[in-house]
């Protein structure tokens, strides 16, 4: 069994759980850890666990709403951290006390019942690192923060059952919005965020008969509405807006069986 939970998805900070479960075996996998350590006990509490049955975090890429807590929690739970040697050298290199794991574009990582393999996206980070995970029959697509999709995304994620997939912004509603020109051009260019439509276009070249579980994901409080995430993904999938889940900053999502 292959399930994902978001625990929070937005600029504020973002967390997912993912578990693989065979018999009585099951891998946790925490993917980033942008949510402050209190904020992130709570939520895992929330949804019925306790950090220390994480047995591995994996940190897409540097930035804050990513990153958040997670040499804290590594080094208070003892879990492997993975990232990429660049996500580590932007953080400045930081002592792990030996649980630093270094993730590698196409390299698969075993984690038990889970099964990673990082694959790079086009965002302005350093080396910023995507994830598909599988139980070995199933399989869970994560995307968030890209500006764009590159064929070698789209190769990575082909054949999912379930997408956890950014619709960061209404390429309205930023055009219109306070920020600050650069702040536009940034969130909205090919290194920056994906916008619904943008998502809308993954989702239809990854549309297949076992795609089952489509998530919105990290999107913005100020340039994004759910209900046009959901509409995007909703018509480019040809499905109800009532099948598109939508991962908020407050409580995430509930678990998802991929």
């Amino acid at each position: 069994m292959l399930r994902f939970k978001s625990l929070g998805s937005g600029s504020a900070g973002n967390a997912t759980v993912v578990e693989g479960a065979s018999g009585v075996h099951v891998t946790r996998l925490l993917v980033d850890c942008g949510l402050g350590l209190k904020v992130l006990d709570a939520r895992l509490a929330l949804a019925g666990l306790a950090a220390s049955q994480i047995d591995a975090i994996f940190i897409t890429h540097e930035h804050g709403d990513h990153i958040g807590c997670a040499r804290q929690l590594s080094l208070r739970e003892r879990i492997p951290v993975w990232m990429s040697a660049g996500t580590h050298a932007a953080i400045g290199e930081p002592d792990f006390e030996g649980l630093f794991q270094r993730a590698q574009d196409g390299v698969a990582i075993d984690l038990g019942e889970i099964q990673i393999v990082p694959f790079t996206v086009p965002h302005d980070a350093r080396e910023p690192l995507q994830l598909r995970c599988s139980d070995g029959a199933r399989h869970v697509g994560v995307l968030t923060d890209l500006g764009h999709a590159t064929p070698h995304v789209l190769e990575h994620l082909a054949g999912c059952c379930a997408l956890l997939l950014e619709c960061n912004h209404d390429a309205g509603l930023l055009a219109q919005s306070a920020y600050p020109g650069f702040l536009k051009q940034r969130v909205g260019g090919r290194y920056g965020h994906l916008s619904n439509e943008d998502a809308a276009e993954i989702a239809r070249a990854l549309d297949h008969a076992g795609l089952v579980h489509v998530v919105a994901a990290h999107l913005s409080r100020q340039n994004n509405r759910p209900d046009l995430a959901r509409e995007a993904l909703a018509s480019a999938l040809g499905r109800a807006t009532a099948d598109i889940g939508v991962a908020d900053q407050a409580t995430g999502c509930g678990w998802i069986t991929a």
